[in-house]
């Protein structure tokens, strides 16, 4: 935990976190740190996010009126459509638990980020983008040394990494996918994020890039189209708000998922004296994951959803938050999912499986119509107090971003813990009837409920929450150690 005056930065890796410092040390405001911190953790976090990948961000706080981003990925135009690719199903173990992940052309959908990132840093920057970019690319060129956190994730997802040749090129040069301590280079990326910076979006989405990386999955059985890359635009839309005590919760609206089904969980336990029993926290995750229903998931793409739904019941991924001295709060989620080990040859773009992901496709694959944004469980999401921004966070983690978001507002609201202790305390999550928790935890009574199954110690199963907190006037932050997160004040 750390305290800072010009602001703080919390990301999931020391590089991406210190990208971000560095330009606020330099007079660069929020948002300018978070584009900074997302580029350097192309280079750094790339088996999580990239070029390739989708997301949000949530603005607030000093002059800024509250928008949310929207830059997360969208279906394709021929997807489920016949001669194409299969699926290819891989399991990744947490140790405790085992996910299947479904990854090859077939699972690309149409990537937001370069969208996103230029979108940003026109609207609320102060640093040129191209200055930004120069000092991503230069990570990607000279490479960054594997830390231990995502040397883990390589060795979890190695049989996704080794798949490909060209996967295999990049993250197991070997013959086996780089360790601790070994250096990731990807001298091709650096040359895409020089582009990116220098002329903006649309070469990734009408120029040479965006032709290679159609006509690659075209010749793999793919189905992203030229057309569809063509049409994609970064969407602002209005923050979902919902009070909890005596706070608003900002996060991030239809149609995304996961935000909505935060603000209907902290709906329900606000109607609890604070701090909810630990019974009524099960209680409210178990509401919202059963809200998650066929009806749930087509009603997200209405207009007038967000406002039903909370009317009616109340009465694979990285993340960086950033809180700046002038009040600014900028909080940002991004993911390649886990990656489709499709790897756009002389681009060093990772293609993001968000089409084989089984948490954004519940009730199945290539359901979803073309174009449409895919119903992400991420939420990046901002908490005020009279007026000023006293929270800003966000998590990687799938389906269970809620639940760790949810136990984070939760530690810091009502039990009045600090950035480091809120991130840091043991988590729970209940899916399908199953309450999965980490070690600290009394369960007496609910594990009467549900089958429980114990995780032996904090694992990134439980997500990866980044926070900033501004609390008595003085700013801090705190990295999540199941995921390798840092703060790096400024």
């Amino acid at each position: 935990m750390s305290s800072a005056e010009k602001g703080v930065v919390a990301a999931g890796h020391p590089v991406t976190a210190e990208a971000g410092a560095a330009v606020l040390r330099e007079g660069g405001n929020a948002v300018d740190a978070a584009v900074a911190a997302m580029l350097a953790s192309f280079a750094a976090e790339p088996l999580l996010t990239g070029l390739g990948a989708g997301g949000y961000m949530l603005v607030a706080g000093g002059d800024w009126d509250p928008a949310l981003l929207d830059f997360f990925v969208e279906a394709p135009s021929h997807q489920g459509h016949g001669g194409g690719a299969e699926l290819k199903a891989v399991d990744v173990s947490f140790g405790d638990a085992v996910q299947t992940f479904f990854i090859g052309p077939a699972s690309c959908g149409v990537y937001g980020a370069p969208a996103g990132v230029c979108t940003a840093a026109a609207r609320w920057g102060m640093v040129p983008l191209e200055r930004l970019a120069e000092r991503a690319a230069a990570l990607a060129r000279e490479g960054v040394v594997m830390n231990r956190s995502q040397a883990y994730v390589a060795e979890i997802l190695s049989d996704l990494l080794i798949s490909t040749p060209e996967c295999a090129a990049l993250y197991a040069p070997e013959g086996r996918v780089l360790r601790e301590g070994e250096l990731l280079r990807n001298p091709e990326l650096a040359e895409a994020l020089l582009r990116l910076g220098r002329d903006g979006a649309r070469d990734f989405y009408e120029g040479e890039t965006a032709a290679a990386a159609v006509e690659w999955l075209a010749s793999h059985g793919g189905s992203m189209t030229r057309a569809d890359l063509a049409g994609y635009r970064a969407v602002l839309r209005e923050p979902v708000r919902v009070s909890y005590r005596d706070r608003e919760i900002l996060t991030n609206p239809p149609p995304s998922a996961g935000g909505i089904l935060l603000a209907y969980a902290l709906g329900l336990l606000d109607r609890v004296p604070a701090p909810p029993p630990l019974a009524s926290v099960v209680a409210a995750m178990n509401a919202a994951q059963d809200e998650r229903t066929p009806a749930f998931m087509e009603g997200l793409e209405g207009d007038d959803f967000q406002a039903r739904f909370l009317a009616s019941r109340l009465g694979s991924t990285t993340h960086i938050s950033v809180l700046d001295g002038e009040g600014h709060a900028c909080s940002v989620t991004c993911t390649n999912g886990e990656g489709s080990a499709v790897v756009v040859p002389g681009t060093g773009i990772h293609l993001n499986n968000m089409m084989g992901e089984q948490d954004l496709n519940p009730f199945g694959f290539h359901l979803h119509a073309p174009g449409r944004r895919m119903p992400s469980m991420m939420a990046p999401t901002v908490v005020t107090c009279a007026d000023e921004v006293e929270l800003v966070l966000g998590s990687a983690g799938s389906n269970r971003i809620r639940s760790a978001l949810l136990q984070t507002v939760i530690g810091v609201v009502d039990h009045g813990l600090g950035a480091a202790a809120a991130v840091e305390a043991p988590r729970m999550h209940v899916e399908e009837g199953v309450l999965f928790a980490e070690p600290g935890i009394d369960l007496s009574g609910v594990d009467e409920q549900h089958p429980v199954v114990r995780f032996g110690a904090p694992n990134l199963f439980f997500g990866g929450v980044q926070a900033a907190l501004r609390r008595d006037g003085e700013l801090s932050g705190a990295g999540d150690p199941r995921r390798g997160g840092v703060a790096v004040v400024a």
